[in-house]
């Protein structure tokens, strides 16, 4: 399951993650969003570091990173971000990017 990022345990969750983290910007009355939402819980499932951003509970993360357009997900390696997708992105374009 994706990890629930808050403006709380945005740091330590991503910006000081080992590995490459996927972030997932997103609002519960977005219709995109929920038809994204399987496809970023399927990356969990299979292991890769993925967390969502409820824009609406944490709207200092959305106007930090700039999100203004939802789906938005941003890759984040090494504690920057490496790559955007906005709007529905397919899995396999989210896993090259994580992978790469």
């Amino acid at each position: 399951m994706a990890k629930e990022i808050t403006t709380a345990n945005f740091e330590t969750e991503v910006l000081k993650s080992e590995k490459p983290v996927l972030i997932d910007f997103w609002a519960t009355w977005c219709g995109p969003c929920m038809r994204q939402g399987p496809v970023v819980e399927e990356l969990a499932e299979e292991g890769y570091a993925v967390g969502k951003v409820d824009v609406d509970q944490n709207m200092a993360l959305a106007q930090q990173f700039r999100v203004v357009s939802i789906p938005t997900l941003i890759l984040f390696k090494d504690g920057a971000e490496v790559k955007r997708f906005v709007g529905l992105t397919s899995k396999e374009e989210l896993k090259s990017a994580l992978e790469g």
